[in-house]
Order: C-alpha cells, then structure tokens, then sequence
C-alpha cells in the first residue's frame, strides 16, 4: 500500500460507528493496515469487505465488547496484533457507550459502571496493554476523540459525561509519562456530528446541519502520520487552524 500511513499498523475501536468508519476508511485510503474492533461481527466483516474491494492493505478484524472486556481481553488483543501484524503505529479511541439523557440519580449501579468502564477505563487498559508494541515503533500515536467541554458537563450526561470529562486528563497524564518516548498522545475534539450516538441527546436536531464524520476523520489520520512534537499532549478542536496541517 502506498500513502502517508504505508507499512503502519492502526487499531481503531468503535470500527464501525459513523467516525470510527470513516476513520478506518481514511487510514485505509492513507495506506495503513487497519485492526478493527467492535462488538459485532456482522457489520465489522462489512467494512473489511468494503477495505478489501478497494484495493488498500487487508485489514484484520477482532470483534470485543468492550463494556465486558477484562485485562485478559486486551493482552488478547495485544498479543493477537503481536503475532498477527508485527507491530502497532496507531490506536484511535472512538468506542463509546451512551443510553441517552438520564438523571444520575435514575441510573442504575451496574449500567453506571459499564458506561465508566466503557468510555474511560477500556481505551486506558487497552492503550496500556499495547504500549510495548507503540514504544517499540519509530514514529507511533494514540488519539483519544473528546466531547466539548461545555455540553458534556449539563445536566443528564450521567455516567457518559463524568468518563468523558476525565479523558482530558488522561492525554495529559499519559503525555508528561511519554514525551521523551517516539508515542505522541493527542485529543480530538470533533465538530457536532450527524451520528447516531449524538442522535440519543439531540434528537429533535437537524441533522442537516452536522459536521459529516469524514472530516474529523481526515484530521486523524493526518495526526496518525504526522511526526511533529508542537502538536504532542494537545486538545486540538476540528475544525481549528491547528488541525490544518499538510
């Protein structure tokens, strides 16, 4: 494969959502063997058709629900992208869990659990268990897809908002342990989106007026090739000047 991501290996999780798709055909066109992961097998043998018909590297595909997944599920992973890719350059976080706009205080124990599981300690653990193979690569990046600041701290964002209001805080805190390493961490802040999970909150909006997941997904795999140090440990908003990188 040829293009700026050529003999890289990228994981996205949430592969088949509407920016984890467009993420995965991005990275795909860039040049870039993509592992996708989501929980069904289904539509993740779709997209790999979908790759594979248009020519670009095979991609792989590891089906895992992340709302269960244990420490054994991502050393599975991990070691399943060892043997099977030889190496990892990339990982972009885009799984998320959210029911839809629920008061705290009707939120059950175990779905408040799962949502923090889902949305802040799985793309760690996950990140943690590939780090190996991220430090070992010359030029790797991990990227953490954010919510705005403002909307995800209202009222009724429950489990979703409190897991997604700390991701800030883990790309510092793994950028200051990594910076002296070749893994950049990067947040990504999209534009309102014309996808379903925002749908659940919004669901009177007109979609006519979104942002399309292509383009914070063009943002990304600019991110997952792009070897430069003024962009590490940053919250970049898309669209901003400081994603307008060539």
């Amino acid at each position: 494969a040829d293009g700026p991501l050529a003999e890289r290996v990228v994981l996205v999780t949430g592969a088949t959502g509407g920016l984890g798709r467009a993420t995965s055909l991005g990275a795909a066109r860039a040049g870039a063997m993509v592992v996708l992961l989501g929980r069904k097998v289904r539509p993740l043998e779709q997209l790999f058709d979908e790759i594979a018909h248009g020519e670009y590297a095979t991609p792989a595909i590891f089906p895992l629900d992340l709302e269960g997944a244990t420490a054994a599920d991502y050393a599975g992973l991990a070691d399943a992208i060892r043997q099977g890719c030889g190496r990892l350059d990339g990982i972009v976080h885009v799984a998320a869990r959210f029911d839809g706009l629920t008061p705290l205080s009707h939120v059950e124990p175990d779905a408040f659990l799962r949502t923090l599981h889902t949305n802040l300690a799985a793309p760690w653990l996950l990140t943690q268990a590939c780090l190996p193979m991220l430090k070992a690569a010359r030029d790797s990046a991990v990227i953490f897809v954010l919510e705005d600041a403002d909307e995800i701290g209202r009222a009724y964002r429950g489990a979703y908002g409190l897991a997604k209001s700390a991701l800030p805080s883990l790309v510092s805190i793994l950028h200051a342990e990594t910076d002296r390493t070749p893994l950049r961490v990067h947040g990504v802040r999209p534009p309102p989106m014309a996808t379903r999970l925002r749908a659940r909150a919004y669901f009177a909006e007109d979609r006519q007026n979104l942002a399309a997941p292509d383009r914070c997904a063009e943002a990304i795999v600019r991110l997952l090739g792009k070897d430069d140090g003024a962009l590490r440990g940053r919250i970049l908003d898309i669209p901003a000047a400081d994603i307008a990188v060539s």
